[in-house]
């Protein structure tokens, strides 16, 4: 029987040649206690793909309504039509998110909500429009694989057409969200009545066919196993070989507070840094792996850029649904003190674009460049 020693030993030999981590593999880092090998290994990755640039970008969440017709049990923002807490923001209230974010110099608008079962896709569509008719330059990241299969659900239309309608108006790329866990083991449980794995997939996999970037995520630490963790990521990986439009992965941490599931604690920093460094190691075809702040709280996302995170998110300005979960990080994050966490973290601070264009601003003013210069991506031996 192999020991834990001999097993990262080798595993450590594939990751220096560049070599694919089989799901065995991954089971024996998930296996693994010795969290600064998990860490040096992740960190090699890390820097042969990003050198030594920790990414932020100035971004601002918009998230429409709450109102939800589904009800998985992890989630504490959701709220039923009749909730008191129930809201579902207006064109002028759109309008004006928008323009605020344009004057603090924001590139990003992040935006994700709840599934409305009273508004027509046509206010989804003219969530972007608006957006882009208050403020053309930002760019518009929204709504997720689930959020795509319900308006194709409610408008009767296949989901290429649904993306191709939110292209023309404007979308610019999708965000991760509603992955969760794909293993239906767990799917079933917390979240059966939403989108499929399959759905989840096909939804990207479209998007990157018509040209649309997007990225992935993942929720744990809450009833998954480890097995359940590399199934997710080999899936992911699966799919990026077959179209290469995913550009990050962000691993979610669960936080229990206000939701159906609060009797199960949050995560610890130990696993926080641990599924970082996994999925770095495991997704050897994502250009980048984000520590997400917000939920990781700031500290340990500062950490987890030793442990192969090379971007940590944004200013983040107006988020709710992992605050009303309990998170206890600030709403929003400086520049300034962005560009603190990653310098003391030993990283080169760049600011980028949601498609990973360097920004060079003049104040609230900014351009893109073409391009971050960093060392070549290794091609991986399969």
């Amino acid at each position: 029987m192999p020991t834990e020693a001999s097993r990262l030993n080798a595993i450590r030999e594939k990751v220096e040649a560049g070599q694919r981590l089989s799901f065995d593999d991954g089971i024996a880092l998930e296996e693994s206690n010795d969290l600064f090998a998990l860490g040096t290994m992740a960190n090699l990755v890390r820097e042969r793909y990003n050198g030594n640039f920790g990414y932020y970008n100035v971004n601002t969440h918009i998230n429409p309504t709450n109102v939800c017709v589904y009800k998985c049990d992890f989630c504490a923002f959701r709220a039923d039509l009749d909730d008191p807490r129930a809201y579902t923001m207006d064109e002028g209230q759109i309008k004006e998110r928008a323009a605020q974010a344009h004057g603090r110099g924001a590139t990003e608008l992040h935006i994700v909500g709840g599934l409305h079962h009273k508004l027509p896709f046509q206010y989804y569509v003219d969530v972007v429009r608006w957006v882009k008719e208050a403020a053309p330059e930002i760019h518009v990241k929204a709504y997720t694989g689930v959020e795509v299969e319900w308006f194709a659900k409610i408008d009767r239309k296949p989901i290429r057409d649904i993306l191709q309608t939110l292209l023309d108006a404007g979308l610019g790329s999708l965000p991760g969200g509603g992955a969760e866990i794909f293993h239906p083991e767990v799917r079933e449980q917390i979240c059966g009545a939403k989108a499929s794995t399959a759905t989840w997939l096909e939804v990207h996999r479209t998007a990157h066919q018509l040209g649309l970037h997007s990225n992935a995520t993942m929720l744990y630490g809450h009833i998954e196993k480890p097995l359940h963790r590399i199934d997710h990521l080999i899936r992911l990986r699966e799919l990026q070989d077959e179209t290469g439009g995913f550009q990050t992965f962000i691993p979610l941490a669960f936080h229990p507070d206000n939701s159906r599931m609060d009797e199960i604690p949050k995560p610890s920093g130990v696993m926080d840094l641990k599924v970082m460094a996994i999925s770095r190691l495991m997704l050897d075809n994502f250009p980048h792996i984000k520590a997400y702040w917000v939920m990781l709280g700031i500290k340990t996302a500062q950490v987890a850029l030793a442990f192969g995170a090379d971007d940590i998110d944004g200013t983040v300005v107006h988020e709710k649904i992992y605050h009303d979960a309990g998170a206890e990080t600030p709403q929003e994050c400086t520049v300034a003190e962005i560009r603190r966490l990653i310098t003391e973290a030993g990283r080169v601070p760049v600011e980028r674009d949601t498609l990973y264009h360097r920004v060079e601003r003049d104040g609230a003013a900014w351009t893109s460049r073409e391009h971050i210069d960093v060392p070549t991506l290794a091609l991986v031996a399969r």
